[in-house]
């Protein structure tokens, strides 16, 4: 499982996370949802080893982390970092080169599934495009822990659905836990198991998506937006 354990992050005079306690689970997929600004990057980059707490644990697997838990979590940013000179056949490549787990055919089945032409170079692709690239080449990784940062981000509404639902497919969760941090709640919430509610800095509810439904007889986003109204 991944922990934080009265974890505050602080940049200067801003207190990005305020003692945030919060377990996600092995084998499940968690919906982390929040406003901007609320703290989630900061979040998910102390789980995947990109920050350290000021103050508090951030444990993965039941180690402390560092840095060298990249080798345990695939991480996907909000941010494009791709060499635009690379073509997706290229990047896949290079890929293969840094990470152990990197699955090479899954790669290209994923590409396959989200309608990518990999000989098309990174800098002639769309936003969405983009995107779906990010996508393919962390979730092509057999690490134990996924991290996804908005995901779905540039991606055509009309197209979101299916690529919500076609991305499941390469998720074992037999194998691999899913964080997924993202504004798309009712489009997501299929697929989701869990959902942890983030607001200034601080987590202010984590419920199981199906207990949700069985114990309040509504769904996700009406349960999301009654706690959100109770705080303002």
């Amino acid at each position: 499982m991944m922990q934080l354990e009265n974890v505050t992050k602080k940049y200067i005079a801003h207190k990005a996370l305020r003692q945030c306690s919060v377990t996600f689970e092995s084998g499940r997929i968690t919906g982390l949802i929040c406003e901007n600004g609320s703290g989630k990057t900061t979040m998910l980059k102390l789980l995947s080893g990109l920050l350290r707490p000021t103050k508090g644990k951030v444990l993965v697997g039941g180690q402390q982390v560092n840095r060298r838990v990249s080798d345990k979590v695939a991480y996907l940013t909000d941010q494009d970092y791709f060499y635009p000179f690379f073509t997706i056949e290229e990047l896949i490549r290079y890929y293969q080169t840094q990470f152990i787990d990197f699955d090479q055919q899954k790669a290209l089945e994923i590409a396959a599934c989200m309608k990518l032409d990999i000989k098309r170079k990174i800098k002639h692709l769309s936003k969405g495009n983009r995107g779906r690239v990010k996508m393919m080449v962390t979730l092509a990784r057999n690490a134990p822990y996924i991290v996804l940062d908005e995901p779905f981000s540039g991606l055509d509404p009309m197209v979101r659905k299916a690529i919500i639902t076609g991305m499941i497919q390469f998720v074992d969760l037999g194998r691999q836990t899913l964080i997924i941090s993202t504004h798309e709640l009712k489009e997501v919430e299929p697929i989701l198991d869990d959902v942890v509610l983030l607001k200034h800095g601080t987590v202010i509810a984590q419920s199981c998506v199906e207990q949700i439904r069985e114990k309040h007889g509504i769904d996700t986003v009406e349960w999301m937006e009654k706690y959100m109204i109770q705080l303002k």
